[in-house]
């Protein structure tokens, strides 16, 4: 378990989620004060406030968005000098260092299946903030996290990283 999960078990419900349930464990089922409903199967549909760290993660799991038709005002260093070095090979004819599948551990895009099982926390410290996600497809576990910084009032992701695949969006080299 990653330290981030490990802190988040430890101090319990974030989000209107429960790490437990994240970790594939029965969620939670009275309402939290954040979330205003009990937990359903998949919090996938379940709105968000729109300045929330949640909110810059959503559209790529609700509406299936990929990182090359993704706003790259969403993002700031060092996700964004990557994706922006990722468009400028494109643009060069010399194809794509990235998969555009990342927010989905570079896996089919199914959204009926996406719906049965996504879940997802926030945790937010200061100015600093992580999204950690998790589905299932094809009978495979995957989680992601997503982590995001406030600049000027508004939530940026600043990088994304593959728990199950180990790997991180940062560390790409496009060049």
């Amino acid at each position: 378990m990653s330290l981030l999960l490990a802190g988040i078990v430890a101090g319990g419900p974030v989000g209107g989620a429960c790490a437990e349930g994240l970790l594939g464990a029965k969620a939670p089922t009275t309402p939290t004060a954040s979330a205003g409903a009990a937990p359903t199967a998949s919090n996938l549909a379940t709105a968000v406030a729109p300045d929330s760290p949640t909110a810059q993660v959503r559209p790529f799991y609700a509406d299936g968005a990929d990182l090359a038709s993704a706003d790259h005002e969403r993002f700031v260093d060092p996700a964004k000098t990557v994706l922006e070095k990722n468009e400028a090979l494109k643009k060069s004819g010399q194809g794509d260092c990235l998969d555009q599948n990342m927010p989905l551990d570079q896996v089919p895009y199914d959204k009926a299946v996406l719906e049965k099982t996504f879940k997802s926390l926030e945790a937010i410290n200061g100015d600093d903030a992580r999204v950690v996600v998790a589905f299932v497809e094809g009978s495979e576990p995957h989680r992601l996290e997503w982590k995001l910084k406030k600049v000027e009032g508004a939530w940026k992701i600043t990088d994304l990283l593959s728990v199950t695949g180990e790997w991180a969006l940062s560390q790409y080299q496009c060049e």
